[in-house]
């Protein structure tokens, strides 16, 4: 990975881990979960060769970055506040951001917390939510009906950790599975109890068996012995806010992101599906295209790097015009 160079930057009373490429107009990435900066390899090599700037932290609570003790330091003006105090201390005023999975939310997050800093805003799978009506929380337990639903699983600490962190490379082959249709169909047809009664874990519902195909060995490698030394805590404790961030919040009831955007849908994404973008325009004014990548599942900008690359670099040159 020589093509790389890293380094830890003092941020908002943390340590964070940075990875960059290439040189021009930044581009900031922000990952997901279970996943690190590595999880941008692919953007980061493609946008260095087409004249950018590409910057991957490990977000507070993964890899090589600090993971505060308590739940409540992972709220979305801290996750905010690290991007930015990170920008600071790189002496970069505004970059593009771009999210995937969680780092989608930060990404939109960002938007309208740190306009100012934000010429462009990418979406990878994660849609722009407005601010909902009722705590997430009460929202997600009355859609699961009494059923199993992860995030509601994830919220006391300690249960979720016991499970994930005692075999790693058991947890991220569960989740980083190439996309099945067929078994995707079948969620969707059994609705908000595709998931069984709220009872057991989640590695019961997640298939065990080995990771999707998108992944090299030395590519899963790289994520089993990270959380082997991490433990899965920092980002689920991201999940743990939910509320909090609601509540914080409030001020932005009814806010639009003003920044120009792109959305990327993957077809086969059974958690962010493509439909949850369809009304983005609304509240994003300036989306200039909303791309559908077929035969996908959620590790879009994993499994097909090429077509990622193709519209994230066609959105960047264009704002350049």
């Amino acid at each position: 990975m020589s093509d790389f160079t890293h380094q830890q930057i003092d941020t908002n009373g943390i340590s964070m881990h940075v990875a960059e490429a290439g040189a021009g107009t930044p581009v900031l990435f922000c990952h997901g979960f279970p996943e690190l900066w590595y999880s941008w390899r692919h953007q980061m090599r493609a946008l260095a060769a087409a004249g950018y700037r590409a910057i991957a932290p490990d977000q507070r609570g993964y890899g090589g970055t600090s993971a505060p003790e308590p739940v409540e330091a992972y709220t979305i003006h801290h996750l905010v506040g690290d991007l930015t105090g990170m920008l600071d201390a790189l002496a970069i005023e505004r970059v593009v951001v771009v999210g995937h999975d969680w780092g989608g939310s930060v990404a939109w997050g960002m938007a309208q917390l740190a306009p100012h800093r934000v010429a462009g805003v990418v979406g990878i799978n994660t849609p722009f939510f407005p601010r909902p009506p009722m705590a997430p929380t009460a929202l997600m337990g009355a859609m699961a009906q009494g059923s199993f639903h992860y995030i509601l699983y994830f919220q006391q600490p300690g249960i979720a950790e016991a499970e994930l962190d005692a075999d790693p490379a058991r947890t991220l082959a569960g989740f980083f599975q190439s996309p099945d249709r067929a078994r995707l169909e079948a969620l969707l047809a059994a609705g908000p109890r595709a998931l069984g009664p709220n009872t057991g874990g989640l590695l019961d519902r997640l298939p065990a068996a080995p990771h999707g195909d998108f992944l090299t060995a030395d590519d899963f490698a790289v994520y089993v012995d990270t959380f082997r030394r991490t433990g899965f805590r920092g980002g689920l404790n991201w999940y743990r806010n939910f509320d909090r961030n609601w509540e914080l919040t409030a001020y932005l009831q009814g806010a639009k992101v003003m920044a120009p955007a792109l959305m990327i849908t993957a077809e086969l994404d059974p958690v962010l599906r493509p439909e949850l973008a369809a009304g983005m325009r609304d509240w994003v004014p300036h989306l200039r295209k909303i791309h559908l990548v077929r035969d996908c599942g959620h590790w879009t900008q994993q499994e097909r790097p090429d077509e990622v690359n193709r519209e994230l670099i066609a959105f960047l040159d264009g704002l350049r015009d």
